[in-house]
């Protein structure tokens, strides 16, 4: 089988080519240009695509690769939601997805990515390399005995759940439709209601997948509703926050910091190198102007143990569609 990885790093070519097993038929092609409308004829000749969060996968780019007679779409990313999945179905592409490749990277991140904001280590940081070594304007806060809220108690919710309660004091609550037998072992309560736990933390820290019914969950109204001075950290998806609400909420001061690894539209920024760009779209850079937010390129998955997991899922995720033209990790509608 030929697969094309779109959007290719170092890092993903180094993970890969160490997870296909010797013998292998598989053989990849790995190309910067990441996967949209204009991209996709570059697919022709390979059986298979492998794309990651920021790859364009929408019913125009599948109607392509079936033209192309692709066959099979390998997911290196737990998320699904930028690929149509009613049009594979249509145009009898199978999909498949890394469900899990490392929560422990994602929920180490996200709690350092808290300590960051709270204690002010990235000014430090800069300050003291400048010979600056002045306090003002660095001071923090304590997480024990704080109330952090987690919306979305998948592995990576209840892992960062349990680090913010178990290490560091702090009283943890979560909202989830589907709750958790092990929450409670990890210091985790649950509220009733999706109010009730925006009303009461101090801090919430969003693990949700991005669906229709969680797309700018942190919203206007949701703001609204929490404490004056709340801080908000998302490693998860970008569109789970409306951005313009988040803009609103930091010029009152009604939010006091946040910590973002995604942004809604990070895919014309994220995962390239801008730095002689102007950045135009005027929100992304609002946010940038801020001082009290602190943003990174959707690195939060990015560790040795991680990027492992992810290449030899995805290689055996495609064995296995080869073989049987079916995966236990096939994502259907």
């Amino acid at each position: 089988m030929r697969v094309l990885v779109f959007g290719a790093r170092k890092y993903d070519i180094d993970s890969f080519q160490s997870a296909v097993p010797g013998g292998s038929q598989l053989e990849f092609t790995f190309i910067d240009a990441l996967l949209d409308e204009k991209t996709a004829p570059l697919a022709t000749g390979y059986q298979a695509v492998c794309i990651f969060v920021n790859d364009i996968c929408d019913a125009n780019v599948i109607e392509k690769l079936s033209q192309l007679e692709v066959k099979f779409i390998a997911l290196r990313c737990a998320g699904f939601n930028n690929v149509d999945l009613s049009a594979a179905v249509k145009y009898g592409i199978k999909v498949a997805r890394v469900p899990s490749y490392s929560p422990e990277a994602v929920a180490e991140f996200a709690v350092g990515m808290l300590m960051t904001v709270v204690r002010k280590y990235h000014k430090a940081y800069n300050r003291v390399r400048e010979g600056n070594f002045l306090l003002d304007g660095l001071l923090g806060m304590n997480i024990c005995g704080k109330t952090i809220g987690i919306i979305g108690t998948g592995k990576i919710g209840l892992l960062t759940g349990k680090i913010l309660s178990k290490g560091f004091g702090a009283t943890v609550i979560a909202y989830d439709p589907y709750p958790s037998k092990v929450a409670e072992e990890y210091g985790i309560s649950y509220v009733a209601t999706l109010d009730e736990l925006l009303s009461t933390s101090d801090i919430i820290s969003l693990h949700c997948p991005l669906m229709d019914s969680t797309k700018y969950i942190i919203n206007d109204n949701a703001l609204a509703k929490t404490k004056r001075g709340v801080i908000i950290i998302n490693t998860s998806r970008g569109a789970l926050i409306d951005t313009y609400a988040l803009i609103r909420a930091l010029k009152t001061g009604h939010v006091s910091a946040v910590g973002l690894d995604v942004y809604e539209r990070e895919s014309n920024y994220f995962f390239a190198d801008s730095s002689a760009k102007v950045i135009s779209d005027d929100s992304f850079a609002r946010l940038l102007s801020f001082y009290n937010v602190f943003m990174t390129g959707h690195q939060a998955f990015l560790t040795q143990e991680a990027l492992e997991n992810i290449a030899q899922t995805t290689v055996q995720n495609l064995l296995d569609l080869e073989s049987s033209g079916t995966t236990k990790f096939i994502v259907e509608p």
